[in-house]
């Protein structure tokens, strides 16, 4: 098995940890209530992040950068998904 097939393992099964967390939290509670698109959604946020991350740090030689790269995909992701959660930007059409 290549290294990059392994990888590709390991982010597939970290996706699929993550995923299973409000789906074992679903069975507990009423006050987690995804539904399949709600785990479309995230599972291909999640695919995006990781490719985008598997890129940068097959590109950027520079531990700085790689750092950086990572931040910012930590960032972005947490903004995305606070956004699609809860609507912390609000909404442009809100006031109309």
């Amino acid at each position: 098995m290549s290294t990059n097939t392994k990888r590709g393992a390991w982010w597939l099964t970290g996706i699929c940890l993550i995923l299973a967390i409000p789906l074992v939290a679903m069975q507990f509670t009423e006050e987690v209530s995804w539904s399949l698109s709600d785990f479309l959604v995230f599972g291909g946020l999640l695919a995006i992040i990781g490719f985008t991350y598997e890129f940068g740090i097959r590109r950027l030689k520079s531990s700085t950068k790689r750092a950086l790269m990572t931040l910012a995909l930590i960032a972005v992701f947490l903004l995305v998904w606070a956004e699609l959660a809860v609507g912390i930007f609000g909404s442009p059409l809100a006031g109309s």
